[in-house]
């Protein structure tokens, strides 16, 4: 059994994680950290937890083979530099400090998208795990940058409430929320940079993607849609998607409308193409905290420790 510890276990992502590892069979939960929480225990903050984590938050971290980063965007880095940890520890972290810039002492962070990285993700001791638009998008439009087919993207998409955190702010206020839909970040989403870091590197030419994402009256899944041109037929579009993810545990593709209820409580990403004319529409669904966020990060693990991939992972969507 191998010692893991979640740095902001009180958050959602961290609390998504306990859910997760408390039942893998290759690891212990060895400490849990926050720093406003400290001496509560877990089960008192997440009340569906009493029968699964009873574990005490602390703010002293221990030395652990895996440790989890679930912190706010830009911390990881501060985490890191006032509590040193030792070379040999496997370090996941869930926010965005090393997905662009992935070099923090001595340690390389590889990017944490399964699909693509998985041999640089095999053994690895640094993985920066991706964030969960960028999940979402990449996965949609990777087979057909991998063919030099994308130019100019236009992607709409649309995100649950727990996306933005757990730290309250106006529009996470259930009354703002509650049947209400809402544009924000329009064509300057922070995940832009990091979703072009990828497609460019197999598209092997410039490409605009033009992303405008929304806020939905839901509390997990994001639905993505992204629109390009192309020539080619709707059927060979799919078996290029098929045959790129056919070793793949967790992406499918859907010859039939999708939905959010199919990837909710779930690590899976669904996949669906349309096409008029010369326009094709690649819809994609993931539920954020899982394959976008939390999910995804176990499943890191399990590659990088030489676990079967979905140890841990098979789990059911949330039909009703």
């Amino acid at each position: 059994m191998k010692k893991v510890g979640i740095v902001g276990a009180n958050g959602y992502t961290g609390s998504e994680l306990v859910r997760l590892l408390a039942f893998h069979p290759k690891v212990i939960l060895s400490f849990l950290y926050s720093r406003s929480n400290s001496g509560t225990k877990i089960s008192d903050l997440y009340p569906d937890l009493t029968t699964v984590c009873d574990v005490v938050l602390t703010d002293q971290p221990e030395d652990v083979d895996i440790l989890f980063l679930c912190l706010p965007h830009k911390e990881s880095e501060n985490w890191l530099n006032q509590n040193p940890v030792k070379d040999e520890t496997l370090i996941i972290d869930l926010g965005n400090d090393f997905r662009l810039n992935g070099n923090f002492g001595s340690r390389n962070f590889i990017y944490g998208l399964p699909e693509i990285n998985k041999k640089q993700l095999s053994g690895s001791k640094s993985i920066a795990n991706p964030g969960c638009f960028a999940t979402s998008i990449q996965l949609a439009l990777l087979p057909l940058a991998q063919k030099g087919l994308l130019n100019e993207v236009y992607t709409t998409g649309i995100t649950g409430s727990t996306g933005a955190g757990q730290s309250l702010q106006s529009t996470t206020h259930f009354t703002w929320r509650n049947d209400n839909i809402s544009a924000y970040k329009t064509l300057k989403h922070q995940h832009v940079e990091e979703i072009l870091q990828q497609l460019v590197s197999f598209n092997n030419n410039e490409i605009s993607l033009n992303f405008i994402p929304w806020r939905g009256d839901f509390a997990r899944g994001i639905f993505t849609s992204s629109t390009v041109k192309t020539d080619l037929e709707l059927s060979d579009i799919e078996q290029l998607y098929k045959d790129f993810y056919a070793d793949e545990p967790f992406a499918k593709i859907s010859e039939k409308p999708i939905d959010l209820k199919q990837v909710v409580n779930t690590n899976r990403c669904v996949i669906q193409i349309e096409k008029s004319g010369n326009v094709a529409v690649i819809h994609s669904a993931i539920d954020n905290l899982l394959k976008g966020a939390s999910g995804q990060a176990v499943q890191n693990m399990n590659i990088a420790m030489g676990w079967e991939e979905n140890l841990g992972l098979n789990l059911k969507p949330i039909a009703f």
